[in-house]
């Protein structure tokens, strides 16, 4: 494993999904934040944002949105200008 890859760090990632995912489910993804918009062409847009403990916890995460048949858009790690200075310090 490089010394750039984290993987015991807790990550942050914004999923976002096509359509509205319904309150009910929202405990199943209790450890993120809810947001919901419309794409340009009036497609529901959920997005769910929030700290990631490891890999196995991100692909349950996406496998509970398959399971919901929520059609996945994107999966993005958000990176804090905190974080980078910290791993560009660390690395020079």
């Amino acid at each position: 494993m490089s010394s750039e890859t984290h993987a015991d760090e807790q990550q942050v990632y914004q999923i976002r999904v096509e359509g509205r995912l319904d309150e009910r489910r929202a405990g199943w993804f209790e450890e993120m934040t809810m947001g919901f918009e419309r794409a340009s062409d009036d497609t529901p847009i959920t997005t769910l944002t929030g700290t990631v403990a490891d890999q196995a916890r991100l692909r349950g995460i996406l496998s509970k949105l398959w399971d919901l048949n929520l059609t996945l858009i994107s999966v993005t790690r958000i990176v804090t200008r905190e974080i980078e200075a910290g791993h560009d310090q660390a690395e020079r």
